[in-house]
């Protein structure tokens, strides 16, 4: 079997780049080539020399669909426009999506979910395997412990990250309203300030904290009275989610259309 030709948009951000190297290190795969937006530094330089993975013949440019004709998957960390302008483009070449891009809003997801119609899609939040394993664990513990127990979900950024909540605290935020059998967005607190009152039961409460170049740290707390269950996940690296990206990617191969989360990818 051929080695899988996987692209990077957006290849020379931070997250780009550790996708080359985890693309070039892998078994299997091929890059593919890579983007960045018209304008960047970037652009007409080798990536991998950009990544740090040495040179490797591929000068970064800035024609997306000249990308998706190339590859056989591209993976996408992006911007809500771009990655919709992308989730496109893959369905009008076929050609398998990994999306990793946070701060989509419902009409993103649903022009997503219409790409998905004619070709793989693959998106989630965090790319993560422990974090989805936290997913899981989280949905069940919110229907075990039922709404005696208020749930409130801690996470904290880098300073540069531009979305709060983060994608992540959301995921999980969805899943314990899932355990639940309620919307989060019928639930869900996302501040609080000055005098608000009493807690409302059942709610679901989300704080956000940037800072420094903290990877990502989660903390979903089942508070009930006199105990606290805390469930938690600490990243200190980025690789984890160009890892499991990458893996997302080679899962997709040959699949039939559809929108597809890392649920799946792992078989949870």
């Amino acid at each position: 079997m051929t080695d899988y030709r996987i692209g990077v948009v957006g290849c020379a951000g931070r997250m780009g780049q550790m996708l080359i190297r985890e693309i070039v290190g892998s078994k299997g795969c091929a890059f593919a080539g890579g983007t960045e937006a018209p304008g960047s530094n970037a652009l007409g330089q080798d990536a991998g020399e950009v990544a740090g993975a040495g040179p490797l013949q591929a000068k970064i440019g800035s024609d997306a669909a000249a990308l998706f004709a190339a590859a056989d998957a591209v993976i996408d960390f992006t911007a809500p426009k771009a990655t919709v302008a992308h989730a496109r483009l893959a369905a009008s070449t076929g050609k398998a999506l990994v999306i990793g891009t946070t701060g989509l809003t419902e009409e993103d997801i649903a022009a997503i979910a219409e790409a998905a119609r004619k070709t793989a899609v693959v998106r989630s939040p965090n790319m993560s395997l422990a974090v989805n394993l936290l997913e899981a664990l989280t949905e069940r513990v919110a229907a075990s412990l039922g709404p005696d127990y208020d749930i409130e979900i801690f996470e904290i950024h880098h300073k540069h990250k531009v979305d709060a909540p983060s994608g992540t605290a959301l995921l999980l935020g969805d899943a314990a309203a899932r355990g639940r059998k309620v919307k989060l967005k019928d639930v869900a607190v996302r501040s609080r300030d000055g005098h608000t009152g009493p807690r409302r039961e059942g709610t679901i409460g989300f704080t956000a904290a940037r800072g420094g170049s903290e990877v990502g740290d989660h903390v979903v707390m089942f508070c009930g009275e006199a105990e606290r269950v805390e469930l938690t996940h600490k990243a200190t690296g980025r690789q984890i989610y160009a890892r499991g990206a990458v893996r997302a990617a080679l899962w997709a191969r040959g699949r039939t259309p559809g929108l597809y989360s890392m649920k799946d990818v792992l078989g949870l």
